[in-house]
């Protein structure tokens, strides 16, 4: 059986930054973090990968530290309910070169292909720009071709792939590179 795509999703979606004090709003992105763990790696994998206490702090680190430029965006209905979210943050690359890092994107199944995703991912390009930063990159497992072609539909290409060093899972590395604003080096 397949689940129907919803079609209850207004206009007035919000893609705003998560409530870091809310304890619930903490708690349903760290278990949307899990969820899509499983979904791309399975049980077994995501088990062996990360607990969910780990998932949790890695969240926090995100969000509430600060030696770390990182956010958490969530897609949000006229409701209230949510119902996508994206992690970001600014790498650095072995140059010494910065760059914004998509460290996970999740929306809910039935909400999927509705652009949804889309908006997250441009609302996160859109942060990172605003730090200067004109790179964007993400890692997905390759057999992720949902998120693989929904970066590619944004112009990022594969760039490079390696085996995870706990799973074996084929990992991809997408990037992107904008030209630099106008007037700058």
């Amino acid at each position: 059986m397949t689940e129907a795509i919803s079609t209850d999703t207004p206009d007035s979606l919000l893609i705003r930054e998560i409530a870091t004090q809310s304890h619930d709003e903490v708690s349903l992105v760290a278990e949307r973090m899990q969820a899509t763990l499983i979904e791309i790696e399975g049980a077994h994998n995501a088990a062996r990968l990360h607990s969910p206490q780990w998932i949790r702090d890695r969240l926090l680190w995100h969000i509430d530290n600060p030696e770390v430029l990182g956010k958490a965006m969530v897609a949000v209905l006229g409701t209230g309910e949510i119902i996508g979210h994206t992690l970001l943050r600014r790498e650095t690359d072995p140059t010494g070169r910065d760059y914004g890092l998509f460290s996970t994107t999740y929306v809910v199944p039935r909400y999927r292909r509705q652009g949804i995703a889309s908006r997250l991912l441009l609302a996160g390009e859109e942060w990172f720009r605003h730090f200067g930063l004109n790179r964007f990159s993400t890692w997905t497992s390759a057999t992720n071709t949902k998120l693989i072609h929904l970066y590619e539909k944004h112009n990022y290409q594969v760039i490079s792939s390696g085996r995870n060093e706990v799973t074996g899972t084929l990992m991809v590395h997408l990037s992107k590179v904008l030209p630099p604003p106008d007037g700058a080096a």
